[in-house]
């Protein structure tokens, strides 16, 4: 049902939801998901003998953009691939990703299913990134994380990220079970992480760095800030490879691929009233979009985001969505956080709403849809010295 520039996750086969089992099953803790295979991956065997595993997300670091930068970043270029480059979930976008990872599960079962979701029965939007306790994290994504279960078995596992984000409502959300080591900055997240995994003699460790997906969607991806900033990620790669324990293992994978946005191709919702009229609440991102109509008006608002974006974008109501299977199985009670509406932007267009969304509709760079730059990101590896 998908058009041919888009391209459904396969999960359970080469996804980032695979990674965190992958890395338990090498520390020998199998995780529970479902009909998932625990390992497709192979990182039992990529890791074998690993004591200790930091895995390592840098946000927006798309496999597309590393290749295409690769003098930029001689570290990460000279690392190991095992299982090539894994797909991110649907939509394409951080807080989405980040469960994806966290519970091992596809986002129709954890249930953080966009930047910005509908809350069913309240009329109003949770915006992920901006969550902090309403509503109850711990309800609103349900499933038990990969953290806590690795910690139940005897493993150490702990969290390395910026100290603004502990406590948040997606950190409640999809770390819990790991302690929360709050970072500074580039060189602390490396010293942290390092000093985690030689805390103890089972460690997991996940680390993550934002800076590269900032300056992507300010100043975009083909830009020489974008290319500095990969400079910095290389370098701090470099720092935690220095010093990682002989009997560790480092994996660094993203969250999401990054494409820039022109201006010529860019609908403002907010002055296209054939793409308003009967909207309810608007949701999602600009190349990911959920629209909720106002009751009644389902089969006419579908039919005219149709119509009037053509072949910008794939539209389909949400049963249709559910069923192209982008999202994996789909809980009964989560499918209302999806719109009446979905729609994936195609090529490089974007659906921006200037007035009800004036700093998102600014950024140069975005990401969210199904092309295949938004969806490949790499999984490279590293082995301790003690490991061969």
């Amino acid at each position: 049902m998908l058009p041919a520039d888009l391209h459904r996750p396969d999960y359970g086969a080469a996804t980032l939801a695979d990674v965190l089992p992958g890395a338990a099953a090498a520390l020998g803790v199998p995780v529970e998901r479902g009909d998932l295979p625990t390992d497709p991956l192979g990182l039992t065997t990529a890791l074998a003998g690993a004591r200790r595993v930091a895995v390592l997300l840098a946000d927006g670091l798309g496999a597309d953009l590393l290749r295409a930068h690769a003098d930029s970043a001689p570290t990460l270029a000279a690392l190991a691939a095992p299982a090539g480059d894994l797909s991110a979930p649907c939509p394409s976008t951080t807080p989405v990703s980040l469960a994806t990872l966290g519970t091992g599960l596809p986002p129709g079962s954890h249930g953080v299913l966009g930047f910005v979701t509908a809350i069913p029965g309240e009329g109003r939007t949770l915006n992920h990134v901006q969550w902090t306790d309403d509503p109850d994290p711990l309800v609103w994504q349900a499933r038990p994380s990969v953290f806590a279960q690795v910690a139940a078995a005897g493993v150490d596992v702990t969290t390395v990220a910026p100290y603004a984000y502990a406590g948040s409502g997606l950190t409640r959300a999809v770390y819990r079970g790991a302690r929360y080591a709050g970072t500074v900055g580039p060189g602390d997240l490396a010293a942290v992480l390092l000093r985690s995994l030689a805390a103890a003699p089972r460690a997991l460790v996940y680390g993550y760095t934002a800076e590269l997906d900032l300056t992507g969607h300010v100043r975009g991806v083909d830009s020489p800030s974008w290319r500095a900033q990969l400079a910095h990620v290389d370098r701090l790669v470099e720092q935690v490879l220095t010093g990682l324990p002989a009997d560790a293992a480092l994996l660094v994978t993203a969250d999401h691929g990054m494409l820039d946005v022109p201006a010529a191709t860019r609908v403002d919702l907010d002055t296209s009233p054939e793409l308003t009229e009967g909207v309810r609440l608007l949701a999602g991102e600009p190349r990911a979009r959920y629209v909720h109509a106002v009751a009644g008006a389902e089969a006419d608002l579908l039919a005219r985001w149709r119509a009037v974006l053509g072949e910008r974008a794939w539209v389909a109501g949400r049963d249709e969505a559910i069923a192209s299977g982008v999202f994996g199985p789909v809980d009964d009670g989560l499918a209302a956080r999806i719109g009446d509406v979905v729609a994936l932007a195609r090529g490089t267009w974007a659906l921006t709403a200037t007035e009800q969304e004036p700093g998102p509709s600014r950024l140069v760079g975005y990401h969210g849809s199904l092309t295949e730059t938004e969806l490949a990101i790499p999984l490279l590896a590293a082995r301790g010295p003690a490991l061969g």
